[in-house]
């Protein structure tokens, strides 16, 4: 018995972490209102070359909020809308 809910516990937190650890696709910049550091944007804003998109992440925390780096990377899987 205790063995059942220490698995589907384990279940639940994986599934947790799995849903927060994705990249969200947005068209610009600008739609990026509230991020967090340590979190991962990709913006499909046609500034980087073929095969890429650009990805922004909340790089450190400074007295004005999270401050923002962003490079291209791979674009991976069929690009959507």
């Amino acid at each position: 018995m205790l063995l059942r809910h220490a698995t589907c516990l384990s279940l639940l937190i994986l599934i947790g972490l799995a849903t927060t650890a994705r990249a969200g696709t947005v068209g610009r910049e600008q739609d990026i209102v509230d991020l967090k550091l340590g979190q991962r944007v990709l913006v499909d804003d046609g500034t980087c070359p073929a095969g890429q998109v650009k990805e922004v992440r909340g790089a450190k925390m400074t007295d004005k909020g999270v401050s923002r780096t962003s490079a291209c990377v791979p674009r991976f899987g069929p690009k959507s809308k």
